[in-house]
């Protein structure tokens, strides 16, 4: 049977150098000014620090997008796949190397719209699986196209009139399929953050996290939202509304944000149950 039990673990009492973490060699990076992803990144890989997690331990499978761009710099074992299918690729490596601690890193129309099918199967199946959702509520890199996620009224290149198409909320959306941690967080909030994903990482099942973050460049400037320092503030009134709701001219999303974990509950977690089948097979057909 294989051995799901990792062989090392980093030093967690040194303090968290994120260069430490990051291909150097891979530098500059192509996000923009103002841009949360790079926030996820560095929350993400203090989580895994804290953790405990070694590199040789650590596997980030990402997809198409700006989100499938972050694990390129990670200085761990990394898969870029195709759109939409982070989940699957991360599904047959974690299936064939459970003793790896598998991180998929996707973005909300990578993962809500062509890859929504993954989405819901990978927490029906309840495989040890972190996925983090960066939602910037666009297609940031691929042409700046309305996602699953965009707010209504929102102006992109394919709603130029304004979004009117109703939004998926991602987190209900896990939770109804069986995952069995869900969280949110914003960008805004890094030390919070990093504490949901370090919750996610230690969970036994497959658990996600949508991570709010902004997307200065394709989304912010198209609607007037302001540079980075402005979008930044607005998530402020976005948790806040009753305090901060005069604090930026048009608050990023208009409602009440809630944010933290949702759903925590201990579930039968897939790949013990496979193995043990497939164990009990055996058993069943050898002389």
């Amino acid at each position: 049977m294989l051995d799901a039990t990792p062989k090392t673990t980093c030093d967690q009492k040194a303090p968290f150098d994120p260069r430490e973490w990051l291909r150097l060699a891979a530098m500059p990076h192509f996000m923009c000014p103002g841009c949360g992803h790079g926030i996820a990144l560095r929350a993400l890989l203090a989580a895994v620090h804290d953790c405990g997690i070694a590199k040789d331990d650590l596997a980030v499978v990402c997809g198409i997008g700006c989100s499938g761009r972050v694990g390129g710099y990670i200085d761990a074992n990394t898969m870029h796949t195709t759109h939409g299918r982070p989940l699957a690729f991360a599904t047959g490596l974690k299936l064939a190397r459970p003793d790896l601690t598998v991180v998929v890193v996707t973005g909300d129309g990578d993962c809500l719209a062509i890859g929504g099918n993954h989405l819901i199967h990978a927490a029906r199946r309840n495989l040890d699986i972190t996925c983090l959702m960066l939602n910037n509520e666009v297609y940031g890199m691929t042409g700046g196209q309305a996602s699953p996620t965009t707010a209504a009224t929102r102006v992109t290149s394919t709603t130029q009139s304004g979004a009117i198409e109703p939004t998926f909320d991602a987190c209900a959306l896990a939770a109804a399929a069986g995952a069995g941690f869900v969280g949110r967080e914003v960008t805004r909030q890094a030390p919070a953050l990093k504490t949901l994903i370090a919750r996610a990482l230690r969970h036994k099942g497959f658990a996600f996290v949508e991570v709010m973050s902004d997307c200065t460049e394709i989304y912010g400037r198209k609607n007037d939202l302001g540079e980075a320092p402005e979008m930044i503030l607005s998530q402020k009134a976005d948790m806040r509304p009753e305090q901060h709701r005069d604090a930026p001219d048009q608050p990023f999303r208009p409602n009440a944000l809630p944010t933290g974990v949702f759903v925590e509950r201990d579930l039968p977690e897939y790949g013990e149950r496979l193995r043990a089948h497939a164990a009990a097979i055996r058993g069943e057909i050898t002389p």
